[in-house]
């Protein structure tokens, strides 16, 4: 690939063309990483003698499928650019080669979470297995990168994939063949992200469903809490102050904790037990849900207070809860996670909206924050209160909160102006597709 870049004429060294020899520069990397996984730490006999059958697949699960997929996809890269150098087809081999990428990234991506635990276990309770890995870590072939790095790659593989069409299409001609190739392998791209990434709620939403069912006690009547629809949106402890005749002028107040799990069609309502149980004594469905951001005057522990109304709780009665947070922060992302939002927002009146970069990457902890990759661009739609933002990648419309040190403003009004161009551009492309897709 190196050889024939060098041999580009300078007059076809456009940033369209550089875009598509960049997808193959990276391809070639990416291959090198992924032999190295496969070969050097997943083949490696010190580290099979020491793991079972069952730790083997959830430590490496199927890498070395990736690992194919990637080699056969790169050797057709390489002969199409051989052939022609000119007009070689980047988006239409990605487009031939997604089934493949489907049937090992699925899997390998929703098994992250029993990785994760499988590694985390081995190296804390296994001293020879830790001995082993930092052996191989140490070869020069690894250059310095973790067993751990290389067993990320293919979740970071997808989303720079993802990057680099994008960066194709932003630099196609309007209205070609290229660009509605290359918007068609965005979004199926696109796609197997949100169901790689929904798999990977689903499954953990999932354990963490049974896990709390056995930790909770209902007051009333049970609600049956497992569900392979409903997932966890946010939980968490709060402070319910209670007024005296239900005034919020300066009346005697008093406080007592209150934990609040919110799913996607429900919420419950309890109070701390011992052994970290919960005892639901009110739940409703999220429909009958309203929030509202209040203040009680007269009160010097009362910041960061809002309003949870149940419509309807699981009785047919109104109830009213006035709940602290600890931070402002806090408050919005709780009164945001109440709240029905639609993913998607009106660009057009975000011209002028603030704008940041994500400059290293960001590992959501909680369910309403937002993982970030370097270069992601995002419109912030609220925040700044406590390190937090909110806000909406524009590469894929995904909302949540993240770190403020993990971003850097954009400050240049025409670079924010040509970021939602490019959105929008990209949308229209998305919502063509669709319609040519159509049945009549």
């Amino acid at each position: 690939v190196q050889r024939l870049v060098g041999e580009v004429p300078r007059s076809r060294t456009a940033q369209y063309g550089r875009a598509k020899f960049e997808l193959i520069t990276s391809e070639a990397s990416c291959l090198r990483s992924l032999d190295i996984a496969v070969e050097h730490f997943q083949l490696s006999s010190k580290l099979q003698a020491l793991l079972s059958g069952q730790e083997r697949q959830w430590l490496f699960s199927k890498l070395a499928g990736v690992r194919d997929v990637s080699r056969r996809f790169l050797a057709e890269l390489e002969e199409d650019l051989e052939q022609d150098i000119m007009e070689f087809d980047v988006c239409g081999i990605l487009l031939s080669h997604l089934p493949d990428f489907r049937a090992v990234y699925i899997p390998y991506v929703t098994n992250q979470s029993y990785q994760e635990k499988t590694f985390k276990r081995l190296i804390r309770d296994n001293p020879q297995f830790r001995e082993v890995v930092e052996e191989l870590e140490s070869d020069p072939l690894c250059q310095r990168l973790s067993l751990k790095s290389f067993l990320i790659l293919p979740f970071q593989r997808i989303t720079r994939l993802k990057l680099l069409v994008q960066n194709i299409l932003k630099r196609s001609s309007p209205g070609s063949h290229e660009e509605r190739k290359a918007s068609k392998a965005f979004e199926s791209l696109a796609e197997l992200m949100s169901e790689c990434n929904e798999n990977v709620r689903r499954l953990k939403s999932t354990e963490a469903l049974i896990t709390l069912n056995q930790k909770i006690d209902f007051e009333s009547k049970i609600f049956p809490l497992v569900s392979q629809s409903r997932r966890l949106v946010k939980d968490g402890q709060l402070t319910e102050i209670e007024v005296a005749n239900s005034s919020l002028s300066k009346r005697k107040t008093a406080s007592r904790t209150i934990y609040l799990h919110l799913f996607n069609d429900c919420i419950l309502l309890s109070r701390n037990k011992e052994n970290g149980r919960f005892s639901v004594f009110d739940h409703t469905h999220s429909r009958n849900v309203i929030v509202e951001n209040r203040r009680v005057r007269g009160h010097r522990s009362a910041r960061f207070v809002f309003q949870l109304t149940l419509i309807q709780n699981h009785r047919g009665n109104l109830r009213e809860f006035l709940l602290r947070a600890n931070t402002q922060t806090e408050k919005l992302r709780w009164i945001s996670a109440l709240t029905p939002i639609k993913q998607e927002i009106d660009l057009i009146q975000h011209y002028d909206s603030k704008q940041v970069q994500c400059l290293k990457p960001y590992k959501a902890a909680e369910h309403d924050e937002l993982s970030l990759e370097k270069a992601d661009i995002l419109i912030v739609i609220q925040g700044g209160w406590d390190g937090w933002e909110e806000g909406y990648r524009l590469s894929d419309g995904e909302r949540g909160w993240f770190p403020s040190d993990h971003v850097d403003p954009i400050r240049g009004t025409n670079a924010r102006i040509r970021n939602i161009e490019e959105r929008l551009r990209v949308r229209r492309m998305a919502d063509q597709l669709q319609t040519s897709a159509a049945p009549p």
